[in-house]
């Protein structure tokens, strides 16, 4: 079954040029399937205005949905003449990510793509609170993008987790490696990378047991890592010379091996929980996504469910086509 059949495109309303619908266009072009560029807009200036009747506040609201819309369709003009069907939906909304789940959850998108805005100066990826509400909350795959041409050897690297000996991780390990794989091969044969990092030895464990030797430590430590990674690549045909199980904390070998690698992608997958905690990634998923300087991609287990529900709502939503 082909995947990303069903993309959402989240558009920025600040700027004109739009990355996250050109890098839905660059796979359009390759797998198929459609686009919805969608914009949720809210002017809370429009609700305080007491002189107008509800009438004309609604008509107020609508004039601005329709020239936001003629604004999306010119900036996808290009991709509409050269044959790209592009469905344009704008709502009125004050919570943005609130109105992209629940339209992923009526139109049953299979990804979103939106951009994220990157530091001049460290080069870094920006998130805003929407980010993370979408890369916490949203049900299908967040493909967040940064504002750079896709490099032409770009890898992509799924970061896996070969730590724990609980069934959920190994699931999810193996539903990383199966997308990025899958999708790697029907976009322009990409190169696949898998990394795993482990801990240093501790430091107060050397200090309080003078028998201690790290260096065995570390070595059976690296020796459980390297039998995992061995299993998950020869499970899914993936030479070991595109495999690396490093050092260190997660947040810091990760982006660092991007940036070795000069990743195009970085394929994260985020632990499902049920209740409050549902809503949150992880500490380590988080300090990781903070210091990525290329586009990434974060997959839920199955079963995930998000605690946005379509029936949920801001505001009232208008919308045009």
């Amino acid at each position: 079954m082909v995947k990303y059949q069903n993309v959402l495109v989240a558009i920025d309303p600040q700027q004109d040029d739009q990355p996250a619908l050109r890098r839905a266009v660059y796979l359009n072009q390759r797998i198929g399937g459609k686009i919805k560029a969608f914009l949720a807009i809210y002017d809370f200036s429009y609700e305080m205005t007491t002189l107008l009747s509800p009438d004309e506040r609604t008509t107020m609201r609508q004039g601005v949905i329709n020239q936001r819309t003629e604004w999306i369709r010119e900036q996808a003009h290009a991709y509409i003449e050269a044959g790209v069907e592009i469905e344009i939906k704008v709502v009125w909304h004050n919570r943005p990510y609130e109105a992209i789940i629940q339209e992923v959850l009526s139109a049953k998108h299979d990804l979103v793509l939106k951009m994220t805005h990157q530091h001049d100066r460290l080069e870094a990826v920006i998130f805003t609170p929407t980010d993370w509400n979408l890369l916490r909350k949203c049900p299908c795959p967040v493909w967040m993008v940064k504002d750079q041409t896709w490099p032409e050897s770009g890898k992509a690297m799924v970061a896996v987790n070969l730590a724990s000996e609980e069934p959920h991780h190994d699931e999810l390990n193996q539903k990383l490696i199966r997308e990025t794989t899958e999708l790697a091969q029907m976009v322009n044969h990409t190169e696949v990378h898998l990394i795993g990092a482990y801990p240093v030895t501790p430091l107060n464990i050397a200090i309080e047991l003078p028998d201690f030797d790290p260096g065995i430590y570390n070595d059976a430590i690296r020796g459980q890592h390297l039998v995992a990674m061995k299993a998950l690549r020869q499970k899914f045909g993936i030479d070991e010379k595109f495999t690396h199980v490093e050092k260190g904390l997660p947040e810091e070998v990760i982006p660092s091996l991007a940036n070795e690698l000069d990743a195009g992608i970085v394929v994260l997958g985020t632990i499902g929980r049920t209740g409050i905690s549902a809503a949150f990634l992880g500490n380590t998923a988080e300090q990781v996504i903070d210091h990525l300087r290329c586009d990434l991609l974060v997959i839920k287990p199955d079963g995930f469910s998000s605690s946005i529900k379509q029936d949920d709502s801001g505001e009232e939503e208008k919308e045009n086509a």
